[in-house]
């Protein structure tokens, strides 16, 4: 990384430092996660105003010094996200998104996937206020999986290769399980089979519909992957 740079970038989380600057999580499409200062951004005169508040995408220039924090030496917006903060559904489920994202991707390895995703999210929450509801949110979590590399196995037993009979979820064999290999494993009804292949399989806007206690399985079987391979434990979608 050269000790100044250009980059595109998602503010995840926002801590105040000091008399005046703030501490920033951002991620970014080439440089994964990066930490940075911004020096006097609390002051009221300050250039930077309020153009790096979290949920906020951005492009920056960044100076990297002998610390571990980068300096913000220029911001400019590229979407504030200003509507789906007028919402209060809309707001919690970005930042459980931008929490997801800080969680599983912390380091500084490059996931241009992963920084799509959220900012497909980030927008689809700006846009419009169904998409805060709970399926959409499964659908983010399930291709967040995807792109760290933790996707279940949805079409065959995960343990024996089975294609029928795939009636329950076991975490430590990484997907549905058959009858005969569901010793650790969980019950998955078959509309809750059917969200995770189709939410794994659409858009992120064309997220499918299904019953709570369907959506309940669904999100058990996100989180518990999420925990078992990536050893992250995230609240359960409300």
């Amino acid at each position: 990384m050269p000790r100044t740079f250009k980059t595109e970038a998602i503010v995840l989380r926002s801590i105040r430092y000091g008399e005046a600057d703030r501490v920033l999580h951002l991620y970014t499409p080439d440089h994964g996660r990066v930490g940075a200062i911004a020096k006097g951004v609390r002051r009221t005169k300050s250039r930077l105003g309020g153009r790096l508040e979290p949920l906020s995408r951005v492009r920056l220039v960044l100076h990297q010094g002998r610390g571990e924090l980068c300096t913000v030496s220029q911001v400019d917006t590229v979407h504030p996200h200003a509507s789906l903060r007028e919402r209060r559904g809309s707001l919690e489920r970005a930042t459980q998104a931008c929490e997801a994202v800080l969680r599983l991707f912390d380091t500084t390895e490059s996931n241009r996937p992963a920084y799509n995703l959220l900012c497909n999210e980030l927008g689809l929450l700006d846009g419009s206020a169904e998409a805060a509801g709970r399926p959409q949110a499964l659908a983010f979590r399930l291709k967040l999986l995807l792109a760290a590399g933790f996707a279940p196995e949805l079409g065959a037993c995960a343990a024996c290769g089975e294609a029928e009979h795939l009636g329950a979820f076991s975490p430590s064999a990484g997907g549905v399980v058959c009858a005969g290999c569901e010793a650790g494993s969980f019950p998955l009804g078959e509309e809750a089979h059917r969200f995770l292949v189709s939410a794994l399989a659409r858009p992120l806007s064309e997220a499918p519909p299904a019953p709570e206690p369907a959506l309940a399985q669904a999100d058990r079987a996100i989180a518990e992957t999420l925990e078992y391979h990536a050893h992250v434990r995230l609240r359960r979608v409300a």
